[in-house]
């Protein structure tokens, strides 16, 4: 979900040695990755399908349950396969998550139904009405996955974990925020992690899990199991991590986008802006549109700024990143290393999914 508003309104010591250098380098930024190109020849390479059908255990009928809309993906490799899941509606709305597995991370095989959806458990009230949204995947080291996702009951956003062996069969672990935050606003769990090989693993520091989140400002979160989570606070209020900027593509709202990730010179965290009108944003990117940048945080505080590029890192140029639910996005969610290269998945206009590529040195 991405906010339809008014336009204007780490690892400590010697744990780094084991990290790989950051891959990249962008022009004037050795810490961040790419540039990216978008794969044109292959985007969309997931679209609405009206074919899928879903017998939903909440509206008690069969559903076309992506019909309306197939986007925002989380991604993973797993037995030199790209795997996505990513974010569908049917034609109410309702949001589930459905998987799709590719041998060259382009073309993708759908499975006919969701794996994770609204159902009668202990996540119905928060889920029922809107659905699972927008996930964000990592290996919790043991061979499993932790998934960050947002619970929408169509008036809050929350946001939620489920654990899973095997990317088929999840548990629901319940609201990642309780105590005073259980009703806050909250969505875009990018979980730190550090990549092993093209396995992105949940990495502690200081002791602790973190995780950045949010789609106002970037906030951050500590967990000690990757389930429970307590947001980080100054004076009994959210710790900003990341903010807008007047005058950019992010002048808006930011939010995470794929996991971060620890490197030799700090935490990438890819995010997604949101742009004001006229000269509070960014002229080549509409009032309202959504482009991607990139950020570096300090390895041994996740929540100190340490760099930002200033230019976006992908902007919605064609008609299906211009056109859709909501106009003129490009969202990223899923980010991996296969074969050679990185491969980012965005959504784009909240109606399809596409990719963009760039060396992974």
């Amino acid at each position: 979900m991405t906010r339809n508003l008014a336009g204007v309104a780490l690892l400590a010591g010697s744990a780094l040695a084991a990290v790989a250098t950051s891959p990249g380098p962008v022009p004037g930024e050795p810490w961040a990755i790419g540039p990216f190109t978008k794969k044109d020849a292959v985007n969309p390479i997931l679209e609405p399908s009206r074919e899928a059908t879903f017998a939903c255990p909440i509206q008690g009928r069969e559903v076309r349950w992506e019909a309306l809309a197939s986007y925002n993906a989380a991604a993973v490799v797993r037995d030199g396969q790209v795997l996505l899941l990513y974010r569908a509606q049917d034609m109410d709305g309702v949001s589930r998550l459905g998987l799709a597995s590719s041998r060259d991370g382009l073309a993708f095989i759908r499975r006919p139904v969701p794996v994770l959806y609204p159902d009668h458990d202990v996540m119905r009230d928060y889920e029922g009405p809107g659905g699972c949204e927008d996930p964000r995947l990592v290996s919790d080291g043991k061979g499993g996955y932790v998934l960050t996702y947002t619970a929408w009951d169509k008036k809050t956003a929350r946001l939620a974990v489920a654990t899973s062996p095997d990317l088929v069969r999840w548990t629901k672990r319940g609201l990642a925020f309780l105590g005073k935050h259980r009703d806050t606003w909250s969505k875009s769990g990018s979980i730190v992690c550090r990549w092993k090989g093209s396995e992105c693993v949940a990495v502690r520091i200081r002791d602790r899990y973190w995780m950045l989140w949010g789609d106002t400002n970037i906030f951050a979160a500590t967990s000690d199991d990757l389930v429970s989570w307590t947001p980080v606070e100054t004076d009994a209020a959210l710790r900003p991590v990341l903010s807008p900027r007047k005058g950019s593509f992010d002048s808006e709202l930011v939010e995470p986008g794929p996991p971060a990730f620890l490197t030799k010179r700090g935490i990438v965290c890819l995010y997604n802006g949101r742009n004001l009108p006229g000269a509070l944003g960014d002229p080549r990117l509409p009032a309202g549109g959504y482009a991607a940048g990139q950020a570096l945080l300090a390895s041994d505080d996740p929540v100190r700024l340490v760099a930002r590029t200033a230019e976006s890192l992908l902007l919605p140029q064609f008609d299906f990143e211009r056109q859709g639910q909501v106009p003129n996005v490009v969202f990223i969610e899923g980010l991996v290393p296969f074969q050679g290269q990185w491969l980012l998945y965005y959504g784009t206009a909240d109606s399809r999914l596409a990719v963009a590529v760039a060396p992974f040195r």
